[in-house]
């Protein structure tokens, strides 16, 4: 492990040294680039280079401890050395974690996609309100959410609502709530008062860029449209809204939330890269999938992975027998504990993995 960690911090100081090269400086897609290294690099390094001098400091610590001291001398070394000893415990553990597989789209935008499923005007309603859980969420965390299309019904529900979260850390925080939502309560439009059980489906896609999926112009079509609101009725007069549709995979996306043809195909194609991207993943996923499946999951979306009891105030997310007495607080985006479970859950299935691996 410390030899992995000595060859980090050797690459961090080199990155130094050649972010400060003029010839780096002056090629910005190269200084992008090593930037960008540096900055994965950076948590590592920090608890490597604190980990080294705690060591050191403990070392002295024992050293002194084994003079000839005074009383009060003694227990104050002794005192010390205990604190040395839970701090050098601690930065153990976190650089196990830090060193663990990283999924290369942690950092990336997110693309979500939140569908009413099962369950008509209720599960569009519910997936009115995932979305406004998700953009409360991001709201806490500093991330920024660009609307891209949407689809109402006549009671106020999203059948279906496309939107960008735009922050560091975005996917490796959101990638967990890709599946079934389903939602447990009493319609408003329940005259009996009955429990009805509906679900909505999320699904959490990186942003792709342009040179990651090529598209090219002869495999596209495009179509234009006017923008339309609840129930299908045009609110716009002028053809803004664009419909891509790509010819080789039959994948297709639509935007008509930005203000020009022009903005709203260049955001139709960031979606439409996003689910081709995705297709792939998954059919490569399928091929070890009895192998390599975390037991977290991130990318089924058929699969259910949380229940939301309204009667009961409980949300219970199924992959990792989370249960929360807190529903009203979840709903209002205060998701941080249930997303911090499931990247504890996933790291602890990693190093199982890691060290059956080493076994």
């Amino acid at each position: 492990m410390f030899d992995r960690l000595q060859a980090l911090a050797d690459r961090y100081e080199k990155l130094s040294e050649l972010l400060c090269d003029p010839d780096v400086s002056s090629d910005p897609k190269r200084l992008r680039e090593l930037s960008k290294e540096q900055s994965d690099l950076q948590d590592s390094f920090d608890a490597y280079t604190e980990y080294k001098q705690v060591s050191e400091q403990l070392d002295d610590a024992k050293l002194m401890q084994a003079e000839k001291l005074d009383d009060e001398m003694r227990e104050m070394v002794k005192m010390e050395i205990d604190e040395l000893s839970t701090r050098k415990s601690e930065l153990d553990e976190k650089i196990r974690v830090l060193l663990l597989p990283k999924d290369p789209n942690d950092n990336k935008n997110v693309i979500v996609e939140i569908r009413g499923a099962a369950g008509g005007d209720e599960a569009a309603l519910f997936a009115y309100e995932l979305y406004r859980m998700y953009t409360k969420f991001a709201d806490s965390q500093g991330w920024r959410v660009e609307l891209m299309d949407f689809s109402e019904n006549d009671v106020g529900g999203f059948k279906e609502v496309i939107f960008m979260v735009n922050g560091k850390g975005a996917y490796s925080k959101l990638k967990y709530e890709s599946g079934a939502h389903r939602v447990q309560r009493i319609p408003v439009t329940e005259s009996g008062g009955r429990i009805h059980t509906s679900t909505s489906t999320v699904a959490v896609m990186p942003e792709v860029e342009d040179v990651e999926v090529e598209i090219l112009d002869k495999d596209i079509r495009i179509d234009t449209f006017c923008s339309s609101g609840a129930g299908g009725q045009s609110v716009n007069t002028t053809k803004s809204a664009v419909r891509v549709l790509h010819v080789p995979t039959g994948i297709m996306a639509t935007c008509q939330d930005g203000k020009s043809q022009n903005e709203n195909k260049a955001k139709a194609l960031q979606v439409l890269r996003a689910r081709i991207s995705d297709i792939r993943r998954q059919e490569e996923e399928a091929k070890y999938a009895g192998e390599r499946k975390s037991k977290v999951g991130t990318g089924d979306r058929s699969e259910r992975i949380r229940t939301y009891n309204f009667p009961q105030s409980r949300v219970t997310d199924h992959r990792i027998n989370l249960t929360l007495h807190k529903l009203d607080s979840v709903m209002n985006g205060d998701i941080a504990e249930i997303v911090s479970s499931l990247t504890i859950a996933e790291q602890a299935d990693l190093m199982d993995r890691e060290m059956m691996g080493n076994s």
